[in-house]
């Protein structure tokens, strides 16, 4: 039990619209994590779908029943926030047994889920320290066995990860998503992170002001973004852009003339486009390849991040940025001129409006 569905939410504070006509299934033990720039809304729905915010407008139902007016202490969900919010003068079983206890729940069954909870989160050697006496990875574990000795409908986790080191959050992170396999209950997680969403989301929400952009698997909106903003968002680094314009060309053949002057073939069916119009063409960093014989795109080199395992190149194409990530290491500095070609990279279309043309490549 943990199917939860939005219906026309929205979400003001005052004459300030923060979220706009969201419309949402999440299915029973899914894990669907919400991304979006700072300022998007994100943190506010989950606070709505906790309990903490109300809705001025639609829907909210929890496995078939609206929940609107339900306070959050009965709507059967647990919440963990960025910061560990845990008593410090409590010992760690004392962190996790405190809810439960204001529950009347006898002490044996209290017990069990605390054994239990602290086996699945190998926190077993700390049940009797202090959170002052652990480290930032073992706090964040035990805000999260609070969450799972109650056992509850949903997970609801507001950027659990943001206050840990680069490293512990790499590893924290494949620990939620063994837990989630483990439990397959319902799971809502907020990150500004789009690394996090691609690796522990079965399907991904992407707002932006208010609004949801696109909802997707990872690969889905990685290789299908709906829009230019949801395909500079998911990928890292960000997806390229370049400016366009469509050329006058015979029947059946499409090209477009870039900065600079470069002409590029585009697939055929973009030939229906209105000749002289603006087209984006996006492209992958990991999709440009450098031209080692002077052939494809010129451009010159602003800065080389030299990473061991691949090669981040920094260059400017026509007073247009261009990233490119070349694998292995490579001698390149900066101020070098260098050829680019997208002849074998998957090309994403995007019309003036900023959609994503279905044509794309």
């Amino acid at each position: 039990m943990g199917h939860i569905q939005l219906t026309h939410i929205a979400k003001s504070f005052g004459a300030i619209d923060v979220l706009h006509d969201i419309n949402l299934e999440i299915a029973d033990g899914e894990f669907v994590v919400f991304v979006g720039p700072s300022g998007c809304g994100k943190s506010t729905l989950l606070r709505m779908i906790a309990g903490l915010e109300r809705p001025t407008g639609g829907e909210l139902a929890i496995d078939g029943k609206v929940v609107n007016a339900v306070p959050a202490a009965d709507r059967g969900l647990a919440m963990v926030f960025q910061s560990y919010a845990l008593y410090p003068h409590m010992s760690v079983r004392q962190n996790l047994a405190f809810g439960l206890e204001n529950t009347k729940m006898p002490k044996a069954e209290i017990a069990a889920r605390i054994a239990e909870a602290a086996r699945m989160l190998e926190i077993e050697p700390y049940l009797e320290r202090r959170p002052g006496q652990l480290s930032g990875g073992q706090r964040q574990r035990v805000a999260i066995g609070r969450a799972i000795v109650r056992r509850p409908v949903a997970f609801l986790l507001d950027e659990p990860l943001s206050n840990l080191d680069a490293e512990l959050r790499g590893s924290t992170r494949a620990e939620l998503a063994a837990l989630h396999a483990r439990l397959r209950a319902t799971m809502i997680y907020v990150t500004h992170d789009q690394v996090e969403a691609m690796t522990l989301a079965d399907r991904i929400v992407v707002l932006r002001a208010g609004r949801i952009e696109q909802v997707g698997t990872p690969l889905e909106l990685y290789n299908a973004p709906a829009n230019r903003f949801v395909a500079g968002f998911i990928g890292s680094p960000h997806m390229n852009f370049l400016e366009g314009i469509i050329e006058d060309t015979p029947p059946g053949r499409a090209v477009a003339t870039l900065a600079g002057g470069h002409r590029l073939d585009l697939p055929p069916n973009v030939a229906s486009l209105a000749k002289g119009g603006q087209i984006t063409l996006g492209v992958r960093p990991q999709h440009i390849a450098i031209e080692a014989d002077g052939s494809g795109i010129p451009a010159k080199i602003k800065l080389v991040e030299a990473l061991g395992s691949e090669t981040v190149v920094h260059a400017d194409v026509a007073g247009q940025k261009v990233l490119v990530v070349a694998p292995g290491q490579r001698d390149l500095a900066p101020g070098t001129d260098i050829h680019l070609s997208l002849s074998a990279a998957p090309l994403h279309l995007f019309n003036e409006k900023g959609l994503r043309l279905e044509h794309s490549v």
